[in-house]
This record gives C-alpha cells, structure tokens and sequence, in this order.
C-alpha cells in the first residue's frame, strides 16, 4: 500500500528532489523505460526549468505558456508532463482560490494575469491563499 506522498497524484506535494538540488530539470514519473532526459532538450518545459533553476526572470509569453501548460493536463496540478517526465514548477507559483460561475475552485499560476488569460467567462472573486 502507497503511503500519502508517494502517489504520483497531483493532490500530494511530491518531493521530487529540486530542494536538495537546485540543478534537478525534472523526475521520471511512470514505470515503463523512456527516452533519456537529454533528448528533450529542447522542450519548452526544459528550457523555462534551465532558466529559472539559473535564476533569470519569466517573460509574459513564458508565464501565460507555464499557466496553460498546467492546468490543461491530467497528471499534475503544479507541473508539467512531458513524455514519462515531470517538470515541477512549485517553486515559482502561487495558488489561488477562485469563484466563478457560483463555485469556488483552486488553481495554481504564476500571477494573476496569467490565469485570467487562460481562463474563460466572468471571474467573480479570486483570493491567493499560502502554498503550505
């Protein structure tokens, strides 16, 4: 039986080892073999993980790409699937509460603009609430 944190649901904070090392791109998150961490180099994932872990500053274009990126997929809420590998970008969001169309729901972006764009229909209320 799976201990809580060992899922591989978004619901968990999943240590995925970038605390302890600050140089970690991403984690391989399914069984199965998959092509080596080298050959997506040139993934848009891998490039903004490079440039933050070297602490450069995101564009507009790379914040409203990092905001669609995550909340369209299935597999993480606070990263991005990427041919068997997880790129996690916890370290550079905020979470917010929502309230649109009578329901609350909770997102994870890097600020506000970015989720407004990506969202669609009248936003009613939004609250940044902690992480932890």
């Amino acid at each position: 039986m799976k201990r809580k944190g060992d899922s591989s649901s978004s619901h968990y904070r999943i240590n995925s080892g970038l605390e302890e090392c600050a140089c970690a791109v991403a984690t391989k998150f399914v069984q199965w073999e998959v092509q080596p961490l080298e050959t997506l180099w040139a993934c848009e994932a891998d490039l903004l993980r490079v440039k933050l872990n070297r602490g450069e500053a995101m564009s507009r274009e790379e914040k409203d790409w990092l905001c669609e990126a995550m909340n369209s997929n299935t597999y993480f809420r606070t990263a991005v699937p990427v041919m068997g590998y997880r790129f996690d970008f916890f370290d550079v969001l905020e979470k917010y509460l929502l309230r649109q169309y009578g329901q609350w729901a909770e997102y994870y972006a890097s600020d506000r603009p970015s989720l407004c764009k990506h969202l669609h229909g009248r936003i009613k209320q939004i609250v940044e609430t902690p992480k932890y």
